[in-house]
């Protein structure tokens, strides 16, 4: 197998032109069939549950995903540390921790902005950032050093094998004083500064060392500047290069160190830093390698509120980046199918479709408690518009398309069915004990046969800019789930749950 390539692309030109019918039908109010006959409570259920099968490491006696197993008990141990425990990313069996951080943050975010819309799937939510700041926790106990990948991506690509057989490299990688990565440090930051408001009420000695730990690891990152593409670029590249640069992760550490701690050497430092660190370089992206869109609206909610007039310029960058991705008035990196699905080109095209939409949801959310819009040029773009453009985008997902599929394992009764995710895709522990080689999974990766495991929740890179799905796993960009995609879309499913 060729190594998969999973980093979001810097901006293409587009491929589409826009047509009159869809700017109308993106603003037009969603059909009562549309929107009520989605079932997005049970859709958060499956969405949550999905990273139970995403786990790594001993699996909890509460663990729902049965046919899952322990694995990667000895991570760590070539460096005399435990490593055990995180996510894997997608359907690989390589803990990426930069991918990961990102994944946490946007969990934390979707519970801080929307647990109050999950309802009897809050527990899950709050467990499954959990199982993400315990293994963060982990990999950042060494002072000023970040172990930010467990597993060889080469040696690992090579097999099509389940995690509990695992027997290629599982090498630990770090950043260090000499060898930074200010990038996955600041993430990885922003994730438990985030993480550590979950707990804040829930477990506040839990809270306290995330939000402490936080705080040291942005001081590394800060300290030590540079991209961890460059210090282990043969390790990381192609798969997670960080072709954004580091600059966007130092602020966004910052901003969520600042909503976490309200500390005021952090707001300082925000002011300080937007121009030298590019905070206005607000393109129409939002993911794990382009922090800066996210940055912008997070920090508007407090100007939004009245509390915080110095931050006025993110505001105006949150706009600009608004405006640039409504139909019709939107960059033209940012195109929409026919069928109405944002897309951007290169591969895994949901990750984009979900944290887009997660920004358009909390904006909408900021600006309707504030009674404010959006100007863009000669149009202004309100809070209903939109939340609208955001249901549109889930509501797609989940089987509102030109195929009629729900891109969503395990929903509807229409869902892809030959993911391209190892463990998935072979036969369990359970039904097959013996161990699997790294070889002899090569028949099931080809075979046209449909998963023996069922993922439920997996939301994979989806279909291409005409709508069309190729459901077979060589086809990874399309096929494969991962776990950023999932995290947003817990925040826009809780909502859509409570406000159908």
């Amino acid at each position: 197998m060729a190594p998969i390539t999973r980093r979001s692309p810097p901006s293409f030109p587009a491929l589409l032109h826009f047509i009159f019918l869809f700017v109308v039908a993106a603003f037009h109010p969603p059909s009562a069939a549309a929107s009520g006959g989605h079932d997005y409570s049970g859709a958060l259920r499956k969405s949550i549950l999905f990273f139970e099968g995403q786990r790594s490491g001993k699996l909890p006696p509460d663990q729902r995903v049965k046919w899952r197993r322990d694995s990667a008990l000895r991570d760590g141990a070539s460096v005399g540390l435990d490593l055990t425990g995180g996510y894997y990313d997608a359907g690989d069996n390589i803990k990426f921790g930069f991918p990961m951080a990102f994944t946490t943050t946007l969990l934390s975010w979707s519970i801080i902005d929307f647990g109050k819309n999950m309802g009897p799937e809050l527990k899950n939510a709050v467990k499954s950032v959990k199982w993400a700041t315990d293994y963060l926790l982990k990999v950042t106990a060494v002072p000023e050093t970040v172990y930010v990948q467990v597993g060889d991506a080469l040696s690992d690509h090579n097999c099509w094998e389940r995690p509990e057989d695992m027997d290629t490299l599982r090498t630990a990688f770090k950043i260090d004083r000499a060898h930074p990565g200010s990038d996955v440090a600041g993430e990885t930051a922003a994730a438990l500064a985030a993480a550590s408001i979950v707990f804040r009420s829930r477990d506040p000695a839990y809270s306290r060392l995330l939000l402490d730990r936080a705080v040291n690891v942005f001081e590394f990152a800060d300290k030590y500047r540079g991209a961890y593409s460059t210090s282990l670029k043969h390790v990381v590249c192609p798969f997670y290069c960080d072709v954004n640069g580091y600059q966007d992760e130092l602020l966004w550490g910052a901003a969520w160190l600042h909503k976490a701690s309200r500390r005021r050497e952090y707001r300082e430092y925000i002011v300080r830093n937007e121009v030298v660190l590019h905070a206005g370089d607000t393109i129409n992206e939002f993911g794990w390698d382009n922090k800066h869109a996210g940055i912008n609206v997070l920090i508007s909610k407090e100007v939004l509120m009245g509390k915080a007039d110095y931050f006025n310029s993110f505001k105006q960058n949150a706009d600009g980046f608004i405006c640039s991705i409504l139909p019709g008035i939107s960059h033209p990196q940012v195109q929409y199918s026919p069928g109405g699905l944002i897309f951007k080109a290169g591969g895994s095209n949901m990750q984009h479709v979900t944290s887009l939409s997660f920004l358009l949801l909390a904006y909408s959310n900021y600006l309707s408690h504030s009674n404010k819009f959006v100007p863009c040029g000669d149009t202004l773009a309100t809070s209903a518009q939109l939340k609208r453009l955001a249901q549109r985008q889930v509501d797609y997902i989940l089987g509102d398309n030109p195929v009629r599929m729900s891109y969503m394992v395990g929903y509807s009764a229409r869902y892809p069915q030959r993911i391209h995710h190892r463990a998935s895709s072979l036969p369990s522990v359970g039904t097959h004990p013996t161990h699997i080689g790294c070889k002899e999974g090569s028949r099931y990766y080809l075979s046209p046969n449909p998963n023996p495991n069922v993922l439920v929740g997996a939301v994979v890179g989806g279909p291409n800019s005409t709508d069309d799905f190729p459901d077979s796993r060589p086809f990874f960009q399309e096929s494969e789930p991962t776990t950023y995609i999932n995290a947003p879309l817990v925040g826009l499913l809780a909502y859509f749950s409570a406000h159908p």
